[in-house]
């Protein structure tokens, strides 16, 4: 098999949450399990750190990944989903699994992938613990899918634990309250191992003080250690609430020894000794055009005063939304005074532009309808003048189309 025949085996035949939505949450961990065990539990043969959270846990698993690179430490990552290619999922050190390891995987257990009917998601996690166990990291940094208590990560027991912002996001398959979304995010919490909270909220706290005294720990809170937000690469204001959360883990982390020159190089350097992509990613400038993929509420609250605050004439808005998104929950808070430039990403479960132009004119959003999420950027290139900012959201799969 080809690299490109195996994501095609893996992309059509296994269920995969980034396309078909809820039908393909199998919601519970004995796949995982089994999988796993066929394999030689290749989770137990590495160090990791587990990051959950609604938004800020890709962030802080790259800062985690760059600090401890910048440390001298081997360093697997695990992320999701991908933007451009399958293999950023994967990576060691910054590099990207081969294509030739994805290859063989999928090669050599494809009989039995076949027969226990495994997802998509099951399967790149799986794929991620063994090559992390073949490649002799120190330690790897393990970034949560969906949820925490029933993801397919959670076969891990790692060195500690970090749980950055909660918010209301998958409602569908979480739950429709803060509340019983924080306890499924807790659920990553495990009897004895240390747990970081990076950002405080009222309606979690006692959530996570519950949780943690049933398995034995004392869950820390990143502001109640860590005063200072040292600075990072990553852009953006709201940044400096995921620094703290890395700051904390890597405070309270045994075994691994990292300066605070190592530290604060790593958090400089993320995008070189990661590759992260779609962060408040510049693209290019004059106009300014930035991709993000913050995808609900909470990321956008977070994001747009950002928006707010750069040196710009007028802001174009290229936007692109899945099927499952509340907008109405997330229209409300964007400018009226912005020009908009909607699409349809190019996934099955992206929503339709003519009901998401239907949507947005019901909260005062005025702006036009394209066929591509391209086509909608271009128009806003050619609308924009140089002292304008262009950003392009909503959806990973609409930023993916653009970076």
């Amino acid at each position: 098999m080809t690299y490109q025949a195996s994501l095609d085996w893996m992309f059509q035949r296994l269920p995969m949450y980034q396309q078909r939505g809820i039908s393909a949450f199998t919601g519970k961990l004995d796949h995982i399990r089994t999988l796993s065990q066929y394999l030689g539990d290749p989770h137990t043969k590495f160090k990791s750190i587990h990051v959950a959270g609604t938004n800020g846990k890709g962030s802080s698993s790259h800062m985690l990944a760059s600090v401890l690179q910048e440390a001298g430490y081997r360093v697997g990552l695990y992320t999701s989903p991908h933007l451009k290619d399958f293999r950023e999922r994967i990576r060691v050190n910054g590099i990207p699994v081969s294509k030739s390891f994805v290859t063989d995987f999928i090669k050599s257990h494809k009989a039995y992938l076949e027969k226990g009917q495994y997802s998509f998601f099951e399967l790149s996690v799986a794929m991620a613990f063994e090559h992390f166990a073949k490649s002799d990291v120190d330690i790897a940094i393990i970034e949560v899918g969906l949820g925490g208590r029933l993801d397919s990560t959670n076969i891990i027991t790692p060195e500690i634990s970090l749980i950055t912002n909660i918010g209301m996001d998958h409602m569908d398959i979480l739950g429709d309250t803060l509340e019983k979304i924080t306890y499924e995010k807790a659920g990553i919490i495990k009897p004895g191992v240390p747990v970081i909270i990076s950002e405080y909220q009222d309606e979690t706290a006692p959530i996570f003080r519950e949780v943690g005294k049933e398995n034995g720990i004392t869950p820390i809170f990143a502001d109640q250690i860590i005063e200072e937000a040292y600075p990072t690469s990553l852009l953006g204001k709201y940044q400096s609430q995921n620094v703290r959360g890395v700051m904390a883990v890597l405070k309270q982390l045994s075994g691994f020894k990292i300066t605070d020159e190592q530290l604060r190089d790593g958090l400089l350097h993320v995008y070189k000794n990661t590759g992260i992509l779609g962060r408040y990613q510049v693209l290019q400038r004059n106009p300014l055009v930035i991709a993000d993929t913050a995808h609900n509420r909470e990321g956008f609250k977070a994001v747009l005063p950002q928006l707010e605050h750069e040196n710009k004439d007028q802001l174009h808005m290229v936007m692109g939304f899945v099927k499952d998104k509340n907008l109405d929950f997330i229209f409300p808070l964007f400018p009226k005074n912005a020009r908009y430039y909607f699409a349809r990403p190019n996934i099955r479960r992206g929503l339709g532009v003519d009901e998401l132009l239907k949507t947005a004119q019901k909260y005062g959003l005025e702006g036009q309808a394209y066929v591509s999420v391209d086509d909608a950027l271009n128009a806003a290139l050619e609308a924009a003048s140089p002292y304008d900012l262009i950003y392009v959201g909503g959806s990973t799969f609409t930023v993916a189309e653009v970076v």
